[in-house]
């Protein structure tokens, strides 16, 4: 299977070391950039100006997937994410061996991500901001937020299997892309559940603050969505042949 991975990564036995270290690294600065941008916002703090809002953060998000999914997607996937692991092992296009290695360097990141926010920015980050935790809304039950995070992460991971395992795709669309989808998911998921998308990145946050509100919620529905987007693809889309162009009409002499 060398070579059949995402964006050309290898995903035979012998890359796994190296690939779970970069999905560790990937998903640390994932992690790491969005929330630090949250925390930011959530306790006014400025570069110049006012201070962040909500479109900084899904545009945090958004725009280093971009940078990640060039710097590792050949190394490792550049999946950075359980939900989309999962999803992919589900559809045959990643080895089910390997994904505990990449699912723990996941959730390692995320928490080690944490853990530099907390100390970049100090208690106040913890303790005021839940070191960018997802939570619930006020009024939102856990219901909506299961509901969202299904949804949310349908997108992201039908975009990321459709412009990513299909070679019918332009590589550079690629990137651009799945950062798009997830600035796009985050902002759709904001209002409701904070837009977690990815089980490692809700969980990471929440371990170290111990904030952990709906938390079933957030592994849930991303696995959920995930699953059913990659399935959808690859049942009724992946075989699918591009559309031939249509004959030019030839008149009649």
């Amino acid at each position: 299977m060398a070579g059949s991975g995402l964006y050309g990564s290898d995903t035979s036995g012998g890359n796994t070391r190296r690939a779970a270290t970069a999905e560790l690294i990937g998903t640390f600065l994932l992690v790491f950039t969005g929330t630090a941008v949250a925390v930011s916002a959530a306790t006014g703090r400025t570069i110049a100006g006012q201070p962040s809002n909500s479109l900084a953060v899904a545009l945090a998000f958004g725009l280093v997937l971009v940078a990640l999914v060039s710097a590792l997607g050949h190394v490792s996937g550049a999946h950075l994410n359980p939900a989309v692991t999962v999803a992919l092992a589900l559809t045959r296009k990643f080895p089910w061996r390997t994904v505990p290695a990449y699912v723990v360097a996941q959730l390692i990141g995320a928490v080690l991500a944490s853990l530099v926010v907390w100390g970049v920015f100090g208690s106040t980050a913890r303790d005021d901001a839940a070191l960018g935790a997802t939570t619930p809304a006020a009024g939102a039950s856990v219901w909506q937020v299961l509901l969202v995070e299904v949804a949310i992460t349908f997108l992201l991971m039908f975009v990321i299997i459709s412009v990513a395992t299909d070679d019918r795709v332009a590589p550079a669309a690629v990137g651009p892309a799945v950062g798009f989808a997830l600035a796009a998911a985050v902002l759709i998921g904001g209002p409701i559940s904070g837009g977690a998308v990815n089980p490692a990145r809700a969980l990471g946050p929440m371990l170290v603050s111990g904030s952990l509100d709906a938390w079933w919620a957030y592994l849930v529905g991303p696995l959920v969505g995930a699953a059913v987007a990659a399935l959808v693809y690859d049942r009724f889309l992946a075989r699918a042949s591009a559309p031939e162009p249509s004959e030019p009409a030839v008149e009649n002499a």
